[in-house]
């Protein structure tokens, strides 16, 4: 099957959805489907199969910045890719963010599933529901990444929800050789934002007795300002952007993985990816990651901006290597669930679904031609 999924968001900054966009699409194309990823970048291609959209820009949302591309000479672009497809599937990742997602819902006629992954409170959502209500059923399957997406969703646009929880390529994490340590280490990627928690983590490790390796991955608004408090902590390394290999190195080679997110996260697929590394998990104790983790099974859940319980379950965890090796051993079973190619057999199943049910349609489909 011929198939496009769409991304809003530019492919060359990481995030949750890029990722899962281009996992997915790597998945599919194993089980024999034809996919092209169509997005905005803000420079080359990041893989084969892609075609770019044009440049983003920053968009405060969700307590982070999104990069969107809104702009006509994009939604130009989309609709050109579009044309000269040949799709028999349109795959929309949150089909309503502005830019060539809500471009490809609003002028394509094709079999439409729409993805949604955002959870929390949404100004778009709240400002122009009766209008995106009518848009959002151009989409002929809803599909939602966690309870709190389909949440949000529900909420705003009304609708019925299939749950497909996002996917980890198990293998790419488990393949690279362990980044080296030099002595107790723990690894943090994310970006450096209020609610993704890192300034809580850095008290954290400094609160602590014995404080290990700390690996800072990624950057963001708070990252000057964190330097210059921290800049006098030993064993801290600020890495900045990594790229993937590096990624999957690191999450290997640390003695714990911590994710102190505050709110607004949907679904955990940081912890899975350490997981399938092999790494036992702490995070903050939010309703997002606790569509992941069982605490004490799988890993670790933590009070949300508490340094002090943090660097409790920090110490205790490096210092009970027994524990670690309980979580690891449930984290990799727990990974495993969410591989990314039982995630691409779902979806082809849905693609096969969602062609069969426009086709029956009186008038059927019309080859992909753009309705204006």
């Amino acid at each position: 099957m011929r198939v496009a999924q769409v991304c809003p968001y530019s492919l060359s900054i990481p995030g949750g959805v890029q990722g899962q966009v281009l996992g997915l699409a790597r998945a599919l194309r194993r089980h024999g489907h034809h996919v092209t990823v169509l997005a905005p970048s803000d420079g080359p291609p990041p893989e084969s199969g892609v075609r770019t959209l044009g440049r983003s820009v920053p968009l405060a949302a969700n307590g982070s910045v999104a990069p969107i591309a809104p702009d006509l000479a994009c939604a130009r672009r989309t609709i050109a890719a579009l044309r000269d497809g040949d799709y028999d599937v349109l795959h929309l990742h949150e089909p309503m963010v502005p830019g060539p997602t809500l471009t490809a819902l609003l002028y394509s006629d094709l079999p439409i599933i729409g993805t949604f992954h955002r959870s929390g409170a949404s100004a778009a959502y709240a400002g122009f529901g009766p209008l995106l209500v009518r848009w959002a059923r151009r989409i002929d399957v809803r599909v939602a990444v966690s309870v709190d997406a389909r949440h949000t969703a529900e909420s705003a646009l009304g609708g019925d929800y299939e749950m497909l929880f996002n996917g980890v390529d198990v293998q790419a994490f488990t393949a690279p050789p362990p980044a080296p340590t030099r002595g107790p280490t723990v690894f943090f990627i994310g970006r450096h934002e209020e609610r993704k928690g890192l300034a809580v983590l850095l008290e954290a490790v400094s609160l602590m007795a014995d404080p290990p390796e700390l690996w800072v991955a990624g950057d963001g608004p708070q990252t000057a300002e964190l330097k210059a408090r921290y800049r006098s902590m030993n064993r801290l390394h600020w890495l900045g952007r990594i790229r993937d290999v590096e990624r999957a190195s690191r999450l290997k080679g640390a003695d714990l993985c911590c994710f102190p997110s505050q709110r607004g996260e949907s679904f955990g697929l940081v912890l899975l990816e350490a997981m399938a590394a092999g790494t036992a998990v702490v995070a903050g104790d939010i309703d997002g990651y606790r569509n992941v983790v069982t605490d004490g099974v799988d890993g670790l859940l933590v009070p949300p901006a508490d340094p002090g319980a943090l660097a409790a379950t920090l110490t205790r965890a490096l210092a009970d290597p027994g524990l670690r090796a309980r979580l690891r051993a449930g984290g990799s079973e727990r990974a495993a669930t969410f591989s990314m190619d039982h995630l691409a057999e779902a979806y082809g199943d849905l693609y096969a679904r969602v062609a069969e049910m426009k086709k029956s349609r009186p008038g059927g489909r019309r080859g992909g031609r753009m309705a204006g």
